[in-house]
């Protein structure tokens, strides 16, 4: 390798150096900056859940308000008549179906009987 190549490449090295450290600040940076806003909003949630607690205590040792009175109920109206029994219902099977098929001279098998193409 000449000179010419070597100082190109000491270049880009040292370039890509550089490169890789401001990478390397904003990522911390951006880290610490999204702590801090994780850390403002549990503190708010906390906020919130503390006041929550709060209100359920002071409703766990509030005395509910009294039951209304039940009202009585009222008696079944009395049937004077029974219902009429409900008609007998008899199930008649039709008659069955039957379809004949007829195969004149063929039996469905295939050769053996002799008198064929032999």
């Amino acid at each position: 390798m000449n000179k010419a190549h070597l100082t190109i490449l000491a270049v880009l090295f040292a370039a890509s150096a550089v490169l890789g450290a401001v990478a390397v600040t904003r990522t911390t940076h951006l880290g610490a900056a999204s702590r801090s806003a994780a850390d403002a909003a549990v503190a708010a949630q906390t906020k919130q859940l503390s006041a929550y607690a709060a209100k359920l205590r002071q409703q766990l040792h509030a005395k509910p308000p009294a039951l209304p009175a039940v009202p009585k109920a009222a008696a079944p109206p009395r049937v004077a008549a029974a219902a009429p029994a409900a008609p007998r219902i008899v199930y008649q099977q039709p008659p069955p179906v039957v379809v004949t098929l007829h195969h004149h001279g063929d039996d469905g098998s295939e050769g053996g009987g002799g008198g064929g193409n032999d």
